[in-house]
């Protein structure tokens, strides 16, 4: 007769393992989600310091921001509709206009809210409004600012 014995997990061993996962996540994944979310707002806040340098560059090339018709479009290829741009760089402003991390277009405005131009993103839901991560991210908005 062979006595050895076949090797392997009982089931209490795999249910103190599977508990100690919960655990682990229960503790860890607030804090790794919080740290997308935030990822997320800074990659935002990143595309719209680009689009703000290419807009000044537009402007201080053209002496006016693309209309909202035109769009950040404006910054890749040189509009045909009126205004056209009678100075606009043959290599453009930018290379191409990013999405946001929620793979939406921004949105662009010209002469918005007493500023001379705003882009928003829609946030995570991609529907205007929201709390947490379907705030909109609006560039003129004051961080902290929990009414836009």
């Amino acid at each position: 007769m062979n006595n050895q014995r076949q090797g392997g997990f009982s089931l209490i061993e795999i249910m103190v393992v599977i508990v100690i996962m919960g655990l682990l996540l229960s503790v860890i994944g607030p804090t790794v989600w919080d740290a997308v979310s935030d990822a997320k707002t800074q990659t935002v806040k990143g595309h719209m310091a680009a689009f703000k340098t290419a807009l000044q560059s537009y402007r201080l090339d053209n002496y006016n921001y693309p209309t909202t018709e035109q769009g950040l479009q404006a910054l890749v290829t040189k509009p045909s509709s009126e205004p056209v741009p009678r100075k606009w760089r043959s290599e453009g402003y930018m290379e191409k206009i990013s999405k946001d991390p929620w793979d939406r277009d921004y949105i662009y405005t010209k002469d918005s809210d007493g500023h001379p131009f705003n882009i928003v993103s829609l946030g995570g839901d991609g529907v205007p409004g929201g709390e947490g991560d379907d705030k909109d991210i609006g560039y003129w908005d004051e961080p902290g600012d929990e009414s836009k």
